[in-house]
C-alpha cells in the first residue's frame, strides 16, 4: 500500500484523479476525505492535510502572561501539539499496514515542515516501510507523473529551515507582545503586537512618515510653452525648475508675447524595448499591487489557482525558465483560451529566447500559466490569471521598437527643449497592456524652421515630499532588506493591517505604530540587520552549513539582550503608548460639554464616539459598522461636530459628521 500525502484536500484530489486517470474511489476515514485507487496492483490513499497539523506553544504555566517569567520562557522549549485532530486520527487507521510514505506537499520549506510534521507523527503510531518525496512545480498531467515516476528523498534540512523559523518566530512574538503589552497595561483585545519581520518592517514606514513630516517644501518656477504645428504640444525652458523668482520672471517677461519659435535642432532615435522578466512572487506581488490588489490576497489567489491546476507554483525566487519547460505546449493550451489571439501572434513572432532576470533558481520555475480554465473564475480570480497570461506571453514576444525626437528650440534667445515618442512596433507591448506610456508623439520638426507659439506659461509649483511606500513597493524593500520570505512577506504587511499599525490608503502608520517603534528606538529588534542575520542562518541550516539548534541558540541570546535593553526604558514607552493610544482614539471636542470625544468598542464589538465626560455628559455618536475611519481637521458648521473620511471596499472614500441628523447629511 502507498500512502500519498498532500498539503490541502483539494490538492490531493487533483493529484490523484491525475494518478488514477479518473479511475477513484472517494471514501472517508472519520471525518477527512481520501482518494483511494489501484494502480499496478498495488492500493493508493492519497489523503490532504489542512497545512501543519502540528502546531508549537509554549507549556501551561506560561498561559498567563507575567513579566517575571519572560526571561524563562525565552529558554524555553515550545511544546509540539496535534493541532488537526481528526486527520492525525485519519492517518492513524491508514498506516495499520505498514504502507510506503509519499510526501506531495509543496515544495519549500513550509511544504517541507510539513511533510516532515506528518511523517512523524505517522511514526508514533506505526513502522513506515519507505519514505520518498515527489517534487513538482504545476499540478498539471504531465509534472504530476515525471514526479511520481521520479521519487526523491525527503529534504531534512530544508524542513529544520522551516522549523528553526517556527521556533524563533514564536519565542520573539510571544515574549516581545507580552513584554510591550505588559508595560503599557494594553493586554486583553487591545494588546500590541510585536514581532521579529514585524517590528523592522513597521520601523521602515514610520521612518518614512518622519522624512516626509520633516521635508521642507522649496518654492520653484517653471516656464511651459504650448506650440503648434498642424498640433499642439508642450516644451519647457532648458533650466527646468528655476529657484530664483526675479531671473525667472525677467526671462517671462522677455518671451510672454512671443509668437514664433525657431527649431535649432532635432534628435531622432531608434530604440529596442525589451519586454519585462519572468515572474518571480515579489515581482508579481508589486505588479498585483499596482492593480489595486493587496499582496496577502493577490498570494491567496494564486496559490488557488496552483492548486487548480492553472498556474505553477507561485512562492519562487527565479526570474529564468528551466530548459526543460514545455513552452510549446502551454502556447497551444492558450489559443484554445481568451487569449487565443496573444497566443497565436507570440507563435508567428517569437522572439528567439525567453526574457530572463537576474535571479535562477533550481527549485520551482518563474510563476507561468500552466492550462486554461475549465469552469468560470472569479473576478479577482480572473485578473490574476490573464496578469500571469499576459506576463507571460510578454516574455516570449519580441522587441518594441519606438521612436524618441528630442527637439531643441529657440524663443527670442531662450533655449527649450521638447521630446516626443511614437511607437513603430508593439510586439509585447500590445500583449502586456499594464505598461501605460505617458510620453506622446510630436509633429514632424525640420531643424531652421519656424513654428507657432501658442502660449506661455509662468508655472509656481512647490517640491513634494518622499512618496509613502505601497504595499508592491514595500514588499521589495524587504526583500532587500532580508526581511521574512517570499512566502511570510505579505502575510507581515497584513498583520499590520489588523493590528492597526497602518492605515490602507495611503500606507501610513497610526499613533500607536510611531509611539511603539519610538520607544525602541535603539533597540535592535527595529533594525533590519538583526533580523537579516537570522535569515542568513536559517538558509545555511536548509544547505546542511549550520544547525538548527546552533540558530535557535543563537536566536535566544539575541532576544535576552533585546528584553534587558528595553526593560531600561519602560517608564517612557509606557508614557509614549499611552499617549498615543489617546491620540489615536481622540476624535475631537464634545460639542455639548467641551470635552474629548473618542472612538469606543462595545462589548458586543460595535464601535461609536463616547464623551470622556461620561457619566456626566452622556453624548455618543453612532459609527458605520463597516469601513475604516480616519480623523480630518475639519468641523461640521451645522451640528458643530468633527468630521471623519470614511472608506469602505468599492466605494470612493465620503466624509461625514457625528450627527446623523444634521441637515448637512442630507
Amino acid at each position: 500500500m502507498k500512502l500519498v500525502i498532500c498539503e490541502k484536500n483539494i490538492s490531493a484530489r487533483n493529484i490523484a484523479y491525475i494518478l488514477s486517470k479518473g479511475k477513484l474511489n472517494n471514501i472517508r476515514i472519520g471525518k477527512t476525505p481520501v482518494y483511494e485507487f489501484k494502480k499496478n496492483d498495488e492500493i493508493w490513499n492519497i489523503i490532504g492535510l489542512r497545512g501543519h497539523i502540528i502546531s508549537r506553544d509554549y507549556p501551561e504555566k506560561f498561559k498567563w502572561w507575567k513579566e517575571e517569567n519572560l526571561m524563562e520562557m525565552i529558554n524555553e522549549e515550545p511544546c509540539r501539539l496535534v493541532s488537526e485532530k481528526d486527520i492525525a486520527n485519519s492517518l492513524k487507521n491508514l498506516v495499520k499496514n505498514n504502507p510506503d510514505i509519499i510526501v506531495a506537499t509543496d515544495f519549500d520549506r513550509e511544504g517541507e515542515l510539513i511533510g516532515v510534521e506528518a511523517i512523524n507523527l505517522i511514526k508514533d503510531y506505526n513502522k513506515i516501510n519507505k519514505i520518498k518525496r515527489a517534487k513538482f512545480s504545476a499540478i498539471t498531467n504531465f509534472e504530476i507523473s515525471n514526479a511520481f515516476d521520479n521519487l526523491t528523498e525527503v529534504d531534512y534540512n530544508l524542513s529544520y529551515a522551516g522549523e528553526s523559523r517556527q521556533i524563533i518566530d514564536l519565542a520573539w512574538g510571544a515574549v516581545l507582545t507580552r513584554f510591550i503589552s505588559l508595560v503599557s497595561n494594553k493586554t486583553g483585545k487591545d494588546f500590541l503586537s510585536i514581532g521579529r519581520v514585524q517590528s523592522p518592517t513597521l520601523a521602515l514606514l514610520v521612518e518614512k512618515e518622519k522624512e516626509i513630516k520633516k521635508f521642507n517644501p522649496k518654492t520653484f518656477w517653471k516656464i511651459n510653452a504650448k506650440l503648434k504645428k498642424d498640433e499642439i504640444f508642450d516644451s519647457t525652458h532648458i533650466e527646468g525648475q528655476f529657484w530664483d523668482e526675479d531671473k525667472v520672471k525677467k526671462i517671462y517677461d522677455k518671451i510672454k508675447d512671443k509668437k514664433d519659435a525657431k527649431i535649432k535642432k532635432v534628435n531622432k532615435k531608434i530604440n529596442k524595448e525589451y519586454p519585462p522578466a519572468p515572474f518571480n512572487t515579489t515581482s508579481f506581488l508589486q505588479t498585483a499591487s499596482y492593480l489595486r490588489i493587496p499582496t496577502s490576497k493577490a498570494m491567496a489567489i494564486a496559490e488557488e489557482l496552483y492548486i487548480s491546476g492553472l498556474i505553477s507554483y507561485p512562492r519562487t525566487d527565479n526570474t529564468v525558465y528551466p530548459n526543460t519547460l514545455n513552452i510549446k505546449g502551454i502556447l497551444k493550451k492558450l489559443i484554445e483560451s481568451n487569449f487565443s489571439k496573444e497566443a497565436n501572434e507570440v507563435i508567428n513572432n517569437r522572439r528567439q529566447h525567453p526574457t530572463r532576470g537576474k535571479k535562477k533558481t533550481t527549485d520551482h520555475p518563474p510563476i507561468h500559466p500552466v492550462s486554461v480554465p475549465s469552469k468560470k473564475l472569479t473576478l479577482d480570480q480572473e485578473k490574476i490569471y490573464e496578469l500571469i497570461c499576459r506576463r507571460f506571453l510578454a516574455t516570449l514576444s519580441k522587441d518594441s521598437i519606438s521612436e524618441t525626437v528630442d527637439v531643441s528650440l529657440d524663443i527670442s534667445g531662450e533655449e527649450f527643449k521638447a521630446s516626443g515618442y511614437r511607437l513603430i512596433e508593439s510586439n509585447w507591448k500590445s500583449i502586456y497592456k499594464y505598461i501605460k506610456e505617458k510620453r506622446k508623439p510630436i509633429p514632424e520638426l525640420i531643424e531652421n524652421e519656424i513654428i507657432k507659439v501658442k502660449q506661455i506659461i509662468l508655472k509656481k509649483d512647490k517640491t513634494k515630499p518622499p512618496q509613502r511606500y505601497t504595499e508592491g513597493s514595500l514588499i521589495v524593500t524587504m526583500e532587500k532588506l532580508l526581511l521574512g520570505t517570499k512566502s511570510t512577506r505579505p502575510e507581515v504587511i497584513s498583520k499590520l493591517y489588523s493590528r492597526k499599525y497602518i492605515t490602507k490608503s495611503p500606507l501610513a502608520p497610526t499613533p500607536i505604530a510611531i509611539a511603539v517603534i519610538e520607544s525602541m528606538k535603539n533597540c535592535d529588534v527595529i533594525k533590519s540587520e538583526m533580523t537579516a542575520r537570522l535569515e542568513k542562518d536559517m538558509n545555511l541550516i536548509a544547505e546542511n552549513k549550520k544547525t538548527l539548534q546552533d540558530t535557535v541558540k543563537e536566536s535566544r541570546s539575541m532576544l535576552t539582550k533585546v528584553i534587558k535593553s528595553l526593560e531600561n526604558n519602560k517608564v517612557s514607552i509606557k508614557t509614549n503608548i499611552n499617549n498615543a493610544h489617546f491620540e489615536q482614539n481622540n476624535y475631537g471636542i464634545c460639542p455639548k460639554c467641551g470635552k474629548n470625544l473618542i472612538l469606543i468598542i462595545s462589548r458586543n464589538k460595535k464601535r461609536f464616539i463616547g464623551c470622556t465626560g461620561y457619566p456626566t455628559c452622556k453624548n455618543t455618536y453612532p459609527l458605520p459598522q463597516k469601513g475604516f475611519i480616519s480623523k480630518t481637521d475639519m468641523i461640521c458648521e451645522s451640528c458643530k461636530t468633527p468630521i471623519i473620511m470614511v472608506r469602505t471596499k468599492g466605494k470612493k472614500p465620503w466624509n461625514m459628521c457625528f450627527d446623523m441628523k444634521c441637515s448637512a447629511q442630507k
